[in-house]
């Protein structure tokens, strides 16, 4: 008894990698246990098998917990991510547990299952849930995380404690966007009205304001565009930021002596070296996720 116990415990000492073989743990017990009469044998046996299983769970377990150091070769576990909580912890909701008529192999799985609006899925407690697709934080393929922006899935393209990544946006000119009147008009103020205007009084206008685009400008289509814009995410708090000089020395605060380095660089330089101090920083302060 005392042989098993020492064999299985040394033997947990060293499954951290490596896949254990139950089967020779139940010729291990045929082999080296001498039962004193056919009764007691069995039941020792049984005895032994269920603590050896209890002993492998529980090995199992650390196992799935274990954390590595984020290398380019790291694959995030593949699946949907509802926040980015599961992405720390590297546990999204499988492939297998998704409510879907797309084949779980077809290359455009993730395309296609978010063709539409709601996502369907089990959750640990085998019950069914639903979100909107616009409110999940992004998903995994092929190991590669993707974060959804304004309706838009991009790639992460460098990960560490600090990640940084291009998106796909929409902007919008505030001098159209926020004039009431579809169109940029110099003499508008949000902070007054009624504004000065050479167009102001008319005794043929509404309320004394002609115009002779009214409510309706063919500039009304041109107020968006589209731009590809650079982020930073913080891994500790999920937190995305614009990717400027300010966003860079809050984030280089966790490390002081790169902090300070960098604040003694003139502001021009700081603006040119931001994705450099970036990797110093990621390099000084690796990152650790959990092995799915």
């Amino acid at each position: 008894m005392k042989r098993f116990f020492r064999y299985t415990l040394e033997g947990n000492a060293n499954l951290s990698g490596k896949k254990v073989n139950f089967a020779n743990v139940v010729q291990f017990l045929f082999l080296k246990i001498k039962p004193f009469n056919s009764m007691k044998r069995y039941l020792k046996i049984l005895i032994l098998i269920f603590l050896s299983g209890a002993v492998l769970s529980h090995a199992v377990s650390q196992e799935s917990d274990r954390v590595v150091k984020y290398t380019p070769d790291f694959r995030f576990t593949d699946g949907i991510y509802l926040n980015f909580d599961q992405v720390r912890t590297n546990k999204p909701i499988p492939k297998a547990k998704i409510l879907t008529s797309t084949d779980y192999n077809d290359k455009e799985f993730f395309k296609k299952l978010f063709s539409g609006d709601k996502i369907y899925f089990y959750d640990a407690m085998g019950i069914r849930q639903e979100v909107d697709k616009n409110s999940i934080w992004g998903f995994s393929r092929n190991g590669i995380l993707y974060i959804q922006i304004q309706g838009n899935f991009n790639r992460i393209t460098f990960i560490g404690n600090i990640c940084h990544f291009v998106a796909d946006i929409t902007s919008y000119d505030s001098r159209y966007y926020n004039s009431p009147y579809g169109y940029y008009d110099p003499y508008y103020s949000p902070y007054y009205y009624p504004y000065y205007s050479p167009y102001y009084y008319s005794p043929y206008s509404y309320r004394g304001y002609y115009s002779p685009y009214g409510y309706y400008s063919p500039y009304r289509n041109n107020m968006a565009r589209n731009e590809m814009k650079q982020y930073l995410i913080e891994f500790e708090s999920g937190k995305i930021l614009e990717y400027d000089v300010q966003s860079a020395e809050i984030l280089l605060m966790k490390d002081t002596e790169l902090y300070e380095e960098f604040m003694r660089l003139p502001r021009k330089k700081r603006k040119e070296l931001i994705f450099v101090y970036i990797r110093k920083f990621n390099e000084k302060n690796p990152l650790y996720l959990p092995v799915g």
